[in-house]
């Protein structure tokens, strides 16, 4: 492929995430998101950086293998490849994330440039954001980038408000789970429940669509003023690693391809309670295997 051929970019981390019981699974939420899209059908290009070592050796014949391309991935001399060491605890899983890594010094080039100039969409999150050179790369970018689509992701302590501000005034659509839009209620000073959240957040950032997943009780989206809603399906949960990258990813396949709303988003829950029925952010599957499993969920209602 030349850099044109990809509809989609995802810019930020890629990483191993080392679970309790000693094993480690390969994630970063913009890898994850890119391996869904293309999955679904989107191609879709990485921007990232791994360290010359064995962790990043693994991980990019890992993700290759996952026909995620290898093209747009810097390699570096002097940072190892990023190390998570997860916790779970039931549902729920928090993260130290080692800092500094490689993928915090992406550099800036003629060859992501293009990339990104000449794809449709471009995908990134807050953590990319968490030092100077990586920054600085990805604001360059986002002066370039078509349709920009930011995942929040915040994780503590790897974010400032001075930095969300600019990603915020930045995109075109944001993705942030219920914790996060009362974060970010919080800064911003506003009041009233979740919609009312989300319609403030829309006014204030000229946001096109705002994404928020509320865990098992489903997601809302607001397109242009106008509000969708799916209270989500019950599942038995194996883990919830990734899960919100593949919702962000299936209701943009839906998205790009012009479908209603309704149907991204209730396309968008279910695939996202799929992929917690099963261990790992990035399980093999095909896209029937997801209709089918769709269907026999029950609605949380």
């Amino acid at each position: 492929m030349n850099n044109n051929d990809y509809s989609a970019v995802c810019f930020g981390e890629i990483l191993w995430d080392f679970l309790p019981d000693g094993t480690k699974q390969p994630g970063g939420a913009p890898m994850n998101v890119a391996y869904h899209l293309n999955q679904l059908g989107v191609s879709t290009a990485m921007i990232s950086r791994i360290g010359d070592d064995e962790l990043g050796k693994e991980l990019f014949d890992y993700f290759t293998s996952k026909k995620v391309t290898g093209d747009f991935i810097q390699k570096d001399n002097e940072h190892e490849t990023s190390r998570v060491l997860a916790k779970v605890d039931g549902n729920h899983v928090t993260y130290d994330i080692v800092k500094p890594v490689a993928w915090d010094f992406v550099e800036y080039n003629m060859t992501i440039e293009k990339l990104v100039s000449g794809a449709r969409y471009f995908i990134f999150g807050s953590l990319g954001a968490r030092s100077e050179t990586s920054r600085r790369t990805l604001c360059e970018l986002l002066e370039i980038a078509p349709c920009k689509i930011l995942d929040i992701n915040l994780r503590a302590p790897h974010y400032e408000k001075q930095t969300l501000d600019y990603l915020l005034q930045h995109a075109d659509i944001l993705k942030l789970n219920n914790d996060e839009l009362q974060l970010l209620a919080g800064w911003y000073g506003i009041n009233g429940d979740e919609k009312d959240i989300i319609a403030a957040l829309q006014d204030k950032f000229h946001l096109n669509t705002i994404l928020t997943t509320c865990g098992d009780k489903g997601a809302i989206v607001l397109d242009d003023g106008e509000l969708y809603e799916h209270p989500g399906f019950v599942v038995k949960v194996a883990d919830t690693i990734g899960s919100g990258d593949s919702f962000l990813a299936a209701f943009l396949s839906k998205y790009i391809a012009g479908a209603p709303l309704n149907d991204a988003l209730s396309f968008a829950c279910g695939m996202g309670a799929f992929i917690a029925t099963k261990h790992g952010a990035c399980p093999g599957y095909a896209v029937p295997d997801i209709l089918a499993a769709v269907e026999s969920f029950k609605t949380n209602i």
